[in-house]
């Protein structure tokens, strides 16, 4: 017999976990003490929404559940941010939490905090343990459903009692859950009726997200785009699905998108959306939208078919298998008028407004980078105007990109990175932000000066909230309240404190030296780059 802590870990090292995010407290230490004895590595974040986004990163990168770890009450509340932004996502991750001893439940101990009641709006699942005798099944449960259909966050909340009892471990070698039966296969009479639509369309469009990625469709998508000959565009979360310079990619759409995507959009007579799930900030009016054009929608989660659009022919089912069995059947191509009229539009000469005296562009600076990064290379853009300006200048050949997507959480870049470096330690992976995030995670460079990950952080500083700024400049006639960030510490020398070193520049004739610099470094590096707050997302 063994301890249920003990049994945890076994369960982890069942599942193949190498690496585990987390911050520690008295309600899960003795799954701390049955770690110390284990070769899992665990990763000192330095607060516990860290630990979230940190497992997030390295699950994008790996494809499969990663795991955090914290303490009950505060350090299970600090979590909820990042777990809100996984299941906004989609992103897989198993979450452990320690929780005050079974026979305190419920009566306000100390650091007694209702974790699963708490998240239950936006996990995949989430267990409380009260019979020791069920973890095992548990864990088995839990990385299945994260990782499987529509992945997501499944929390564990174990009692602090729960984890010293002891039982016999016999990990499951499979998983019994008669309620839950992802449809991978999509139905061939939908894929006959989707390809008959195709055929006909005069103006058909993919619209790619972020289900790409989960579904490891890349290739596929690829594929069948190029033998189509159908254009795509796609969400902030679909970017990278096809190269940027693809020929038949035409860009992120939506509020914040480009010029001929958002055409594109607007203009076709068939919308296929693939792995996507239409929501605000890519489609804007879904009514309006649908006015003239047929729309197709293939996605694993059959809640997300027809939730933000109206859709013509749905598919429910795993994205590479649809798209393989679409490619089966694929015998036609696109209309090459409609393919040659978008290209017109996208090949218009691209206008860079100049650059304000004494500051960078932004847009000009991250064109340059991704100029100079290695083909594969892993970008994370935090939330606000650095995010637009990286989304759409950011040209991703065989890499990726990380962003928070659905739920815009301030503070994600960095610990992003971080996941992202232990996973795939052989990639470069940056990380951009504003000097308002920055301030939400510089915590972390403790995290990485600890464990000198070689994560390349670029701080795009103005001193203000740009994006809030933007939105009450042009919304409520230029009063600016609550952004100004007066009293923000000097970056690069803050960088230079833990260690790690750091350059601010200020003109664009210092960009090019400034990114071989950052490039070449071995370990981590911090590059401040002064940016106007006149500079807009537009």
């Amino acid at each position: 017999m063994i301890t249920v802590a003990k049994a945890m870990v076994r369960c982890l090292e069942a599942e193949g976990i190498s690496t585990v995010f987390g911050y520690p407290g008295a309600a899960i230490c003795p799954f701390y003490d049955a770690l110390f004895h284990s070769s899992i590595r665990h990763v000192l974040v330095r607060q516990e929404q860290m630990a979230g986004h940190e497992a997030s990163g390295y699950a994008r990168m790996t494809g499969k559940p990663a795991v955090c770890v914290v303490t009950s009450g505060p350090g299970a509340l600090n979590l909820i941010s990042a777990i809100a932004s996984a299941y906004a996502d989609s992103i897989p991750m198993v979450c452990i939490t320690g929780q005050v001893p079974r026979w305190q439940l419920g009566t306000d101990a100390f650091q007694e905090a209702d974790i699963t009641g708490a998240v239950e709006p936006f996990s995949k699942y989430s267990y409380i343990v009260k019979d020791p005798q069920q973890i095992p099944r548990i864990f088995k449960e839990a990385f299945y459903l994260a990782g499987s259909g529509r992945p997501g966050p499944v929390i564990i909340d174990v009692p602090m009692d729960v984890q010293s009892e002891k039982i016999h471990f016999e990990y499951p070698e499979e998983v019994h859950l008669r309620s839950y039966n992802p449809t991978i296969e999509g139905h061939p009479g939908q894929i006959k009726r989707l390809m008959t639509a195709l055929k006909s369309a005069k103006r058909p469009l993919i619209f790619a997200g972020g289900g790409i990625f989960n579904a490891k469709a890349r290739e596929e998508l690829q594929q069948f785009v190029h033998q189509s000959k159908i254009p795509v565009i796609h969400t902030m979360m679909g970017i990278g699905a096809l190269q940027t310079d693809d020929l038949y990619n035409l860009g992120m759409a939506g509020s914040h998108g480009c010029k001929t995507a958002n055409y594109a959009l607007n203009h076709a007579d068939l919308l296929l959306l693939i792995g996507a799930r239409a929501a605000d900030r890519a489609i804007r009016n879904p009514e309006q939208l649908k006015e003239g054009k047929k729309v197709i929608h293939i996605d694993i989660d059959p809640a997300e078919i027809g939730k933000n659009l109206a859709v013509d022919i749905p598919v429910v089912g795993d994205a590479k298998h649809v798209l393989c069995a679409m490619l089966e059947r694929l015998n036609f191509t696109g209309p090459e008028e409609w393919v040659n009229e978008l290209r017109a539009i996208k090949e218009e000469p691209h206008k860079m407004e100049p650059s304000y005296e004494g500051c960078i562009n932004p847009k000009a600076f991250v064109r340059k980078l991704s100029q100079a990064a290695q083909t594969d290379a892993v970008i994370c853009a935090d939330v606000g105007q650095n995010q637009i300006w990286s989304a759409n200048n950011y040209r991703v050949k065989d890499g990726r990109f990380f962003t928070s997507g659905g739920m815009g959480t301030m503070g994600y870049a960095i610990p992003a990175a971080i996941g992202a470096k232990f996973a795939a330690p052989n990639r470069q992976v940056f990380a951009i932000c504003g000097d308002g995030s920055f301030q939400m995670q510089m915590m972390e460079l403790g995290t990485i000066a600890q464990n000198q990950v070689p994560v390349k952080i670029v701080v795009m500083t103005n001193n203000t909230l740009g994006m809030v700024r933007e939105l009450q400049e042009r919304g409520y006639a230029g009063n600016e309240i609550g952004v100004d960030l007066t009293g923000s510490p000097n970056n690069a020398a803050l960088a230079q404190a833990y260690g790690i070193p750091s350059k601010q520049i200020c003109t664009d004739d210092e960009v090019d030296a400034a990114i071989a610099e950052l490039l070449s470094s071995d370990g981590p590096y911090l590059l401040e780059c002064r940016v106007s707050a006149k500079e807009t997302t537009l």
